[in-house]
């Protein structure tokens, strides 16, 4: 009867590695963010030297299209102050989407970001969006994405 535990436990254990095994052979990569990680050249516009805090309202929420070399579409937000409406970029849809926090039209929200210039346009690069008592984190201060979670920064 032991012996016939051991023989079980041998073939499970045998069977879980050759499993292992096949997958990496049959090309499982690690696609890693798809062009929106903290080296690519749209995060390096990311300055913490321009960054401020605005409030207001949020007057859409769109997808933008992928810049080059970047696997998906981007979420911005249109945010109307009292002194300007301005283009709010959160990050990648597939990152925004799953999160728990949800951004419509509408919503009063305080947001922190770097100013930048993008297509000639202003806009923000946002880092922290506070919307009621929950606060949605997309960057750390120094600009580091948190969607690329462990990487060395």
């Amino acid at each position: 009867m032991r012996n016939m535990r051991v023989v079980v436990t041998l073939i499970s254990l045998l069977s879980l590695f050759w499993v292992a095994d096949s997958f990496a052979q049959r090309g499982m990569k690690w696609r890693g963010s798809g062009g929106w990680g903290s080296g690519s050249q749209y995060n390096r516009m990311y300055d913490p030297k321009t960054v401020e805090t605005l409030s207001g309202e949020v007057v859409s929420v769109d997808e933008t299209p992928s810049m080059r070399g970047m696997s998906s579409y981007g979420v911005h937000l249109l945010l109307k102050t009292e002194k300007e409406a301005i283009s709010v970029h959160l990050g990648p849809g597939w990152f925004i989407e799953n999160q728990d926090i949800p951004i419509a039209p509408d919503d009063k929200i305080e947001m922190k970001g770097s100013r930048i210039t993008f297509e000639g346009e202003p806009a923000l690069i946002a880092a922290e969006v506070v919307k009621g008592n929950e606060v949605l984190k997309l960057r750390d201060d120094n600009g580091f994405p948190v969607w690329s979670g462990w990487r060395r920064r």
